[in-house]
């Protein structure tokens, strides 16, 4: 005689406690979904922020750009790719092309090499460097309008401080209308951008030359380089992630620059000191053409995300790389 032994499928109080595998694999599942939703609550005021505040403005701003719209109520007057034709047949706006590129290119040249001279030298053991690193660090607190304000009233013609200095030391000719003259006013604004910023850029070389390792340089000391050598062949390769990241964003800085040559020039004289977001300014809400305006602010996206991907792609890629295996390496 044999007999069958089916599985027990009573369920209820008189069923038992379920396997100790399945217990645990119901309380990892648990952990799991308390996790996520933790994660979610936790991201989502920045992920409805970042929807309000930026996504929505960006595709507002895109739709916007196909219509002659003044400002009031929905954009109805479509043009279709009108405004773009326009943009680039406009001088002013070209113009602003351009002192982008003059100021990108003043700002790589004169701005961070500056900064990272004055960071070098305040990272010796001299007495007040503390002071030194406060007061050049200082400029970078105030506010955009308060330095504006500052030296307008500084380059004031004739009444300006600017000019009597140059006046008590017989240098009077040197003086004018350091704003008020097209063939000056590029190099007036960009002494004010290099006094505004350079001590941040500073601060950030100053960070980075500290975190290299002292028994690098006491090596190349022992082996006979020159102060010059030490810094060509280890100061400068260890400082390039930093240095990398201050040159984007130098970059990204002098294309959407904006508060500071309002508040000084508003753009003029002539439009000579005009940057791509003080036209977008001046024809959204001076002239009440958001349609134009919206354009511009389009293509100003356009440039900075192109060249933020870029410059990633192919500039901080390395530094990316490595940050993903080191931590990759940590982990394990």
């Amino acid at each position: 005689m044999t007999s069958t032994f089916l599985p027990d499928k009573r369920t209820g109080p008189e069923a038992g406690p379920p396997p100790p595998a399945l217990r645990v694999g119901r309380g990892r599942s648990r952990r799991r979904i308390r996790n996520w939703l933790t994660a979610v609550g936790f991201q989502l005021p920045a992920l409805v922020l970042f929807l309000v505040l930026v996504l929505l403005p960006i595709l507002f701003a895109l739709y916007a750009a196909f219509f002659r719209w003044g400002g009031f109520g929905m954009p109805s007057d479509y043009i279709g790719a009108d405004n773009f034709t326009r943009l680039f047949d406009d001088p002013v706006f070209l113009g602003d092309l351009w002192r982008c590129l003059v100021l990108v290119g003043l700002s790589l040249a004169i701005q961070l090499p500056f900064a990272l001279a004055m960071a070098v030298l305040l990272n010796q053991r001299i007495r007040g460097r503390a002071v030194y690193r406060t007061l050049f660090f200082a400029p970078y607190v105030l506010s955009e309008a308060i330095t504006g304000i500052l030296f307008a009233m500084i380059f004031a013609p004739d009444s300006g401080l600017a000019d009597q200095v140059l006046g008590s030391v017989g240098l009077d000719g040197l003086g004018g209308t350091w704003f008020a003259d097209p063939s000056t006013v590029m190099a007036t604004l960009f002494l004010v951008m290099t006094w505004k910023y350079f001590g941040f850029h500073m601060m950030l070389y100053l960070a980075g030359l500290q975190s290299i390792p002292a028994e690098l340089t006491e090596a190349a000391l022992i082996d006979g380089a020159s102060p010059w050598q030490r810094f060509r062949h280890v100061t400068l390769p260890l400082l390039a992630p930093t240095l990398r990241i201050s040159v984007f964003l130098s970059v990204i800085g002098s294309i959407q620059l904006f508060d500071l040559v309002w508040v000084t020039t508003a753009g003029g004289p002539d439009h000579h000191s005009e940057t791509m977001a003080v036209t977008m300014f001046q024809y959204g809400f001076k002239r009440y053409q958001v349609g134009y305006a919206s354009a511009i602010s389009v293509v100003m996206f356009g440039i900075s995300l192109v060249f933020a991907l870029a410059y990633q792609r192919f500039v901080l890629r390395r530094d990316l790389e490595g940050a993903t295996t080191t931590m990759r390496g940590g982990q394990k």
